[in-house]
């Protein structure tokens, strides 16, 4: 893409800075830039749009929306708009966080070096397109200037277009991605509502931002996060009835404050036949959902509702229902994107297709009236939002082509509770209760770090854009008890949802009592004073509660302030530590975490 009309216009921001920097700091004057640079549209050969494509840029206060407008006589076809801009005012050393597109990336660091959280990223791993020079980051960014304010830039809606900055050393890009729709003479698109603010309070900015999604997208309200368990990191792909049966016992007889029993990937014979059931389960999972309501649980089934193998009879009897390639044929995913990581490549259904909406919601419908299943765990969603793909309606964006699919899932599945996993993450807005925050689980320690802070990154969202699930809590196998405590401990900071994911039958009582005492969920997140993500403290209700984590290999000593004096008792044990007013100080070995109550 040429990028040549917005380097002028970077130009152009830089010589209105002068007249600020008497008044102002990095902080403000990037604000001011930003509001006083110019959008541009981008057409589909890269190329700033002709003059009759018109701009209506209005600001509400802190709040930005955009229209388009085609007033010529041809259509035109639209890549992007550039919503604002500004560049050489940050220093290229300004730390920043940021969100990805779909919820495995999320990327920190500074400008000039950027540094992605997890293993997956859009560029690397779903091979979603990108300027030269930029780095592409989605729905929100946060800065912060070494002096002044924070900044936060986020997106509050997220309908039809993909909101993402481009980001380098010295400049910062707001754009709406448009997919090179074709704009119509006459013809207008409304763009999505951006949201521009700085302040010294960070949780505050989260707090203001939240509540403006809110008001675009009212979330599915589902009164407590749930509590549970899942197959997947104890028996795999390989799960069988009788591995549910031996759970259920022990649960039943030793911990049934987990409510939800959740059968993961392994019990379909092929990717998109989800009503078939294979060897593993005797070719009818119905008799162990109906179990698990029988000893009082609720059944949770796992479903990638977006995507069929070529094995599939989804594929082989309606070729007609999937995203097409540019030949007209079923688009394999993995010449545009990731392939999948079982039974592919994988190919995707098209959530324009009437057929499709019609066959999401009967098949809901299905597994939450006669199998009785009232939660899903929905993976793969990202497929349903895939680039590169053509769909049965032509004017559609693949924010929509997933949108429209989701709300076909959610007729099928009435009150039962929806949960997002490796899904798009801001076109899921409104449409699932509970997300997950967090890449995969596993037990070693490079995992419990990595997953942890990503979950904490994204605290701000639990109980308030939807319940936040940060994967399972895993309390077996080879590890020293120090990392199962810090890894329960920060689970338990999230304030999100609780499934453990250990053969229950295996696990000691030492850490049954743990798993006993990390429920119910807090409900809320642990507020933290900066990233290191250190000292925590959690207000639930009456209770209150420090969360101490080091993340070190060596012992430290974390000090919190108290605002009053309290009595401590270990939350994990009971045993009362003591009264304490003025601070609170305690020595975690390397690695190590606990939940301590006030009382």
């Amino acid at each position: 893409m040429s990028i040549t009309p917005i380097r002028k216009l970077s130009c152009l921001t830089a010589a209105l800075l002068p007249a600020l920097a008497v008044q102002a700091g990095p902080a403000d004057q990037f604000l001011q830039a930003l509001k006083q640079s110019k959008a541009v549209v981008i057409t589909d050969k890269g190329t700033a749009a002709p003059p009759s494509v018109q701009i209506t840029r209005s600001w509400n206060g802190d709040y930005c929306n955009t229209r388009i407008a085609n007033t010529g006589s041809t259509p035109v076809h639209i890549k992007e708009v550039i919503l604002a801009q500004a560049g050489k005012i940050l220093a290229p050393a300004t730390p920043f966080y940021a969100e990805g597109f779909q919820m495995l990336t999320q990327t920190a660091g500074t400008l000039e070096k950027p540094q992605t959280l997890g293993n997956y990223t859009d560029e690397g791993h779903y091979k979603i397109p990108k300027p030269d020079g930029y780095l592409a980051v989605y729905n929100l960014l946060r800065l912060y200037p070494e002096a002044g304010p924070q900044l936060l830039l986020g997106f509050t809606s997220c309908r039809r277009f993909a909101g993402k900055f481009y980001l380098n050393a010295d400049t910062i890009k707001v754009v709406q991605d448009l997919e090179n729709l074709s704009l119509a003479p006459g013809a207008s698109f409304t763009l999505e509502e951006w949201m521009l603010k700085d302040g010294n309070d960070g949780n505050a900015l989260l707090d203001g931002f939240a509540k403006r999604i809110n008001y675009q997208h009212p979330p599915l309200t589902f009164k407590q996060p749930p509590t549970g368990w899942c197959s997947w990191y104890c028996f795999g792909p390989r799960v069988t009835a009788q591995n549910i049966y031996d759970n259920l016992d022990y649960i039943k007889a030793n911990v049934p404050a987990l409510r939800y029993i959740q059968i993961d990937d392994g019990y379909q014979p092929h990717m998109g036949d989800w009503l078939s059931v294979g060897k593993s389960f005797g070719g009818n999972v119905q008799p162990v959902l109906q179990a698990i309501r029988d000893k009082g649980f609720e059944p949770a089934i796992w479903v990638a509702p977006f995507i069929c193998d070529s094995n599939s009879t989804v594929f082989k009897e309606h070729p007609d229902w999937l995203v097409k390639d540019a030949t007209g044929k079923p688009l394999r995913s993995d010449l545009v994107s990731f392939g999948g990581w079982r039974l592919k490549p994988w190919y995707v259904l098209d959530g324009t297709h009437p057929a499709v909406q019609k066959h999401l919601e009967e098949m809901f419908r299905t597994m939450r009236n006669q199998w009785g299943c009232t939660y899903f765990k929905l993976d793969a969603n990202f497929w349903g939002a895939i680039h590169s793909g053509y769909f049965y309606d032509k004017q559609a964006t693949r924010i929509e082509a997933y949108r429209r699919g989701m709300e076909a899932i959610l007729k099928g599945t009435g009150n039962a509770f929806i949960l997002g996993c490796n899904h798009p993450l801001w076109p899921s807005l409104g449409l699932i209760h509970g997300s997950r925050s967090s890449m995969d689980i596993k037990r070693q320690w490079s995992t419990f770090e990595r997953s942890g802070r990503e979950n904490l990154y994204r605290s701000w969202q639990n109980g308030r854009l939807w319940w936040n699930d940060p994967d399972c809590l895993l309390l077996t196998g080879n590890m020293p008890d120090n990392e199962f405590r810090f890894h329960a401990a920060l689970l338990y900071a999230t304030g999100g949802m609780l499934l453990s994911g250990d053969d229950l039958t295996t696990i000691s009582p030492e850490r049954l009592n743990m798993l006993k005492r990390s429920i119910p969920p807090a409900g809320q997140a642990a507020a933290f004073p900066d990233t290191k993500f250190e000292t925590g403290k959690l207000h639930t209700g009456n209770s209150n509660y420090l969360v101490l984590l080091n993340w070190e290999d060596q012992p430290k000593k974390l000090t919190v302030k108290l605002d009053k004096p309290y009595e401590l008792v270990d939350h994990w044990t009971g045993k009362r530590l003591g009264k304490f007013s003025g601070t609170y100080t305690l020595e975690l070995q390397g690695h190590d975490g606990t939940v301590i109550q006030l009382q």
